[in-house]
């Protein structure tokens, strides 16, 4: 028999957004607006690390913390897909009203965290050099970029704990704290930044260092919200254990997500071992690139995690007909503000880049990728948003078949033919609005032609 939730006075509901009731376009926007504020300010000092790194430590410098994106990516991602999926969990059980089985899953969430963030970074910190040399990083930049990713590796265990606890509290409607706490770590990181490389001059491994110390203080703030008293989403220290039948419910609807995620990671690896290949200037060009894409991805990510909240918690609800509404709106949203910005970088690519460093051959490099990729951010969002939609509803695996198959095998094999014929970076450039809108098109078909909504029925 479910174990009915019942408001206590002096609680903290308030702090939460119940998404099965009220106006559905409000409850979206009001979860999305800190989501997008929060994302925005991470890749805010994301960029500012960017910035100082190649505009005082030179193009090479900005290769060397470049090259290590998608490996730091990869390593992280299949723990955050897995926490994608303990947020189904969770939010299922909020919109049932089922307390005692949302805390059993957030406390097993926690200590499935704790142990994978501390594996992660004990397999980041010894295998870097030998991952970094099969990724063909170019030897000029080869010194820097083990010391910059041995360095930020030791602090992955932070980046996945903050990422779980971001997870527990997004599933109940609380996307305030967060965006609290990452306003917070981004101004440090940006001030360490300026410390550690302008006073210290301890270059890239004092940005790998700033970047470490403040997500540890992301957690610490995140970890003193979560065991507050009397919150929706109190955690107690010592019931963090693994629940089995929640691990098994969390696996389910994590690891498709988890799998999905770390496939297209390595993906990307090989396209990022196809720009080294090039020189040091693509390799800082698309660095420069990939922090201006963070800006573009900041709708797409809120819409998307938003709607995983939203669907997840009206189908636990039994609200068939508001989670197909809201649906419809978030990806309007999502596409329409994506494809906006998507415009801005076409037009005002050379300047955008330039921002990162003047070296003529980088921005050229840099304006190429924005120019043959900017259009399409509307069919980036557009896939997003469906996935996120589908792990909502507990199907978790179509996003990770779709998006194996077109992001995964169809662009490593686009590029390997047409580089193989033709050795023109603009062929790796344009593999990504290819396999964007095929998976677009795949998710839609889906959508239309499936009964997704009841993924997440009880059986």
């Amino acid at each position: 028999m479910l174990k009915l939730y019942r408001a206590k006075r002096g609680g903290n509901l308030q702090q939460n957004i119940d998404m099965t009731k009220g106006s559905i376009k409000a409850n979206l926007i009001k979860f999305a607006i800190p989501l997008f504020l929060g994302n925005l300010f991470q890749q805010l000092y994301n960029t500012v690390d960017s910035l100082i790194v190649g505009n005082t430590l030179g193009p090479n410098a900005l290769a060397s913390v470049s090259s290590s994106g998608p490996l730091i990516f990869m390593l992280v991602s299949f723990i955050n897909g897995v926490a994608i999926g303990a947020g189904v969990i969770i939010s299922k059980n909020f919109g049932m009203k089922n307390m005692e089985g949302m805390r059993k899953a957030m406390h097993t969430d926690l200590a499935f965290g704790l142990i994978s963030g501390a594996l992660i970074s004990i397999f980041g910190v010894c295998f870097t050099p030998f991952i970094l040399k099969l990724m063909r990083t170019p030897l000029d930049i080869m010194e820097n970029s083990v010391l910059y990713f041995k360095i930020y590796s030791s602090g992955l265990f932070f980046s996945v704990l903050y990422n779980i606890m971001m997870g527990i509290m997004n599933a109940v409607g609380d996307s305030r704290h967060p965006l609290y706490y990452l306003i917070i770590s981004s101004v440090l990181n940006v001030i360490l930044d300026l410390v550690f490389i302008l006073i210290f001059h301890m270059g890239v491994g004092g940005a790998a260092l700033a970047t470490i110390i403040s997500q540890s203080v992301s957690v610490v703030f995140s970890a003193a919200r979560l065991l507050k008293r009397n919150t929706i989403y109190q955690i107690k220290l010592k019931e963090i254990k693994l629940d089995m039948y929640y691990l098994k419910q969390i696996i389910r609807f994590g690891v498709p997500t988890g799998i999905q995620n770390s496939v297209i990671a390595f993906a990307n690896m090989i396209v990022q071992t196809n720009i080294n290949t090039f020189a040091s200037s693509a390799v800082a060009a698309s660095g420069a690139y990939s922090k201006i894409e963070g800006f573009v991805f900041l709708p797409i990510s809120c819409f998307s995690m938003g709607l995983t909240t939203f669907i997840g918690q009206n189908l636990g609800a039994g609200q068939y007909d508001r989670a197909k509404k809201g649906a419809k709106f978030g990806i309007l949203c999502s596409i329409s503000l994506a494809e906006l910005i998507g415009l801005t970088v076409f037009i005002f690519a050379p300047k955008l880049i330039a921002m990162f460093n003047s070296d003529p051959v980088v921005v050229a490099y840099g304006v190429k990728q924005c120019r043959i990729e900017g259009l399409f951010f509307f069919a980036l969002a557009l896939s997003h948003c469906i996935a996120g939609i589908l792990r909502g509803a507990g199907k978790a695996k179509i996003p990770m078949f779709i998006m194996l198959l077109i992001w995964c095998v169809v662009r490593v094999t686009y590029i390997t033919i047409t580089i193989g014929l033709f050795q023109k970076i603009e062929f790796v450039y344009s593999a990504y609005p290819l396999t964007w809108s095929l998976s677009s098109i795949l998710f839609v078909i889906y959508l239309l032609k499936s009964n997704w909504l009841h993924g997440l029925d009880n059986k």
